[in-house]
């Protein structure tokens, strides 16, 4: 399934700038140190002036104080914020991806897997899709993963909470590339004592994984097989020289 093949590639590359030295950059634009005022007001930029439990509300995994906190300590105007961190994004990915000589045909790829998806019930997906897509292929490449990781991000939250599990009880399973499940909730502004992960919430946890592969999967079918497998080998590609430079 190209759904799973890629799942890696998507969540590593797709958030990488994140924490790049060009969003820091971004951040200092704000006025406001540290990562989540300028993270929070950045990515969720895209949902407009709005009342921080609407930023809650799309993020999901996120304590809710700590959204509010953040969002409310950036006082740059929303659709500022997020051409900011969306330039970021892109020169991320200009950078990183020198090396990559195939950025035009996995940007073509990327943008008819994006162009045909669903957006219903998945507001920062449909935000980040709106946004232009700039023609050099390595920026293009970044900001179109960093759309389909909006697109599983927001999959992943429906199947967390059609499987009876909370959103903390996810994080505390799954973590983070840098964390254990502990040390990502609190940074995701969750307090402690945490509850123990049970094998009920795991396997939860786990099927709540597969509906999400399973949600996201029938978005690929707008690419032939053999289109399937270039793009699996193009994204794995990117994924290796990206984060190994």
């Amino acid at each position: 399934m190209t759904a799973a093949a890629v799942k890696q590639q998507v969540l590593e590359l797709g958030g990488a700038f994140m924490i790049s030295r060009e969003v820091r950059a971004f951040g200092e634009t704000t006025g406001v140190a540290g990562f989540h005022g300028p993270y929070m007001r950045g990515r969720g930029g895209v949902l407009g002036d709005v009342d921080a439990d609407v930023v809650t509300a799309a993020f999901g995994f996120f304590e809710p104080e700590c959204v509010r906190a953040a969002w409310e300590s950036v006082s740059m105007p929303a659709a500022e914020a997020a051409a900011g961190y969306m330039v970021a994004c892109r020169e991320f990915g200009q950078r990183k991806l020198a090396g990559f000589e195939h950025a035009d045909r996995l940007a073509a790829l990327l943008q008819r897997v994006v162009d045909a998806a669903p957006s219903a019930g998945l507001p920062l997906f449909a935000g980040w899709r709106a946004l232009p897509v700039p023609t050099d292929g390595r920026a293009a490449v970044l900001q179109l993963m960093h759309v389909l990781r909006e697109l599983r991000g927001g999959l992943h939250l429906v199947a967390v909470l059609a499987n009876g599990l909370t959103p903390l009880q996810a994080i505390l399973v799954a973590g983070s590339p840098i964390h254990d499940g502990p040390a990502h909730a609190k940074f995701l502004g969750w307090t402690e004592p945490f509850e123990t992960v049970t094998d009920d919430v795991r396997t939860r946890w786990e099927a709540a994984e597969k509906v999400t592969d399973e949600l996201i999967a029938p978005c690929f079918d707008v690419l032939d097989e053999s289109e399937r497998d270039e793009l699996i080998t193009l994204m794995h590609e990117a994924h290796r020289v990206a984060l190994t430079r």
